[in-house]
C-alpha cells in the first residue's frame, strides 16, 4: 500500500470519527450510525466528496445539516476541500441503521 493510500485510508477514518459527532435533530443517534451517509471518497489531493440522504426529502434540517457535514469535514486539518451530495436514491429506510443504532433506539 502506497503512502498516499495510507494517508487517504487514515484520513477516511478521521472524516467517519467526525461524522458520528453529527446528529439527526429528531433521532438521538449520529448521522453516521444511522446511515444517511452512504459514501465517504477522498481523492489523492485530499479532496473529499460526501454521498448522503436524509430520513426524509422534506426533513426539517434538509438545507443545515448537508452544511454542518460539510463544515466539521473542511475543520479537519488535512482535507482540502469537501463537498457533500444529497441523494435520494436508494431511498433511506431504518434497515441502513447499523445494529448499534437499532439498539439505542429500541429496535432490536
Amino acid at each position: 500500500m502506497s503512502e498516499q493510500t495510507a494517508d487517504t485510508a487514515e484520513l477516511g477514518e478521521k472524516i467517519v470519527k467526525v461524522l458520528k459527532t453529527i446528529f439527526d435533530p429528531e433521532i438521538p443517534v449520529d448521522i453516521y450510525e444511522l446511515g444517511l451517509i452512504y459514501d465517504v471518497l477522498v481523492n489523492e489531493d485530499m479532496d473529499v466528496k460526501i454521498l448522503m440522504t436524509l430520513t426524509t426529502p422534506n426533513c426539517p434540517v434538509a438545507e443545515t445539516l448537508p452544511k454542518e457535514v460539510e463544515d466539521k469535514v473542511k475543520s479537519i486539518k488535512a482535507v482540502k476541500d469537501a463537498e457533500v451530495e444529497i441523494t435520494f436514491d436508494p431511498p433511506w429506510s431504518q434497515d441502513l441503521m447499523s445494529e448499534e443504532a437499532k439498539l439505542e433506539l429500541g429496535m432490536l
